[in-house]
């Protein structure tokens, strides 16, 4: 099977099993999806959705959080991972909003990437989610199941995982793909423990072929 095909299948499975897919974070507009996407490095969007309740309660909007000192931000995300650094990004990111882009959120890569704890996977987010424009957020989810499946080969970095399954997969189809993966990574293909016995893809999958269909 070439890894043309292998895309093909994967493709055409997820289109009729799984025609809908988004993100799970809590959000009711860009700035709030930008705030989410912030607080879920490292931590699970479960988690992110329990403390973005009352973090949107008190910071609606870029102005309030722009006004927000950062002891106070800390306050309402230290049950998240690396909280005071996520704080201080917050506080960056809610000041830089306001002044070089008027409170709105930018949909350029590069210019999203200008802000306080915004790197390549969160702009991807903001611009595949919010944008709908095709590029690959690439996740730890992405990254595992795109390799163990064989999408990719030989990726060492996010960077490379994105660059080739953004070659085989149709632009209009990314935004959909980058959720389909993280999905799938999140509650089939486990990281420890995969679901293959459950899998619909494992036809398909490199992983299982080399595995011997264990």
């Amino acid at each position: 099977m070439t890894r043309k095909e292998r895309f093909c299948h994967i493709i055409e499975y997820f289109k009729i099993h799984q025609p809908f897919a988004e993100t799970e974070l809590h959000y009711r507009d860009p700035y709030q999806l930008l705030v989410a996407v912030i607080l879920s490095a490292q931590c699970t969007d479960k988690r992110v959705n329990v403390i973005s309740q009352e973090f949107f309660r008190q910071y609606p909007d870029v102005e309030s959080l722009s006004r927000a000192e950062v002891p106070d931000i800390f306050a309402l995300i230290k049950s998240c991972s690396y909280p005071n650094n996520k704080a201080r990004h917050l506080s960056g990111m809610a000041k830089m909003l306001l002044t070089d882009f008027g409170g709105k959120v930018p949909s350029d890569i590069d210019e999203l990437q200008k802000m306080p704890g915004v790197g390549r996977k969160t702009a991807n987010v903001i611009a595949s989610v919010v944008f709908n424009k095709p590029v690959m957020a690439v996740d730890t989810h992405v990254f595992r199941v795109a390799a163990r499946l064989g999408l990719t080969v030989g990726a060492k970095t996010p960077l490379e995982t994105e660059r080739q399954l953004v070659r085989y997969i149709p632009d209009e189809l990314i935004p959909l793909a980058h959720h389909w993966l993280i999905l799938h990574g999140r509650y089939v293909c486990l990281a420890r423990k995969p679901k293959c016995d459950e899998c619909g893809l494992k036809q398909w999958c490199e992983f299982y072929e080399e595995n011997g269909g264990e």
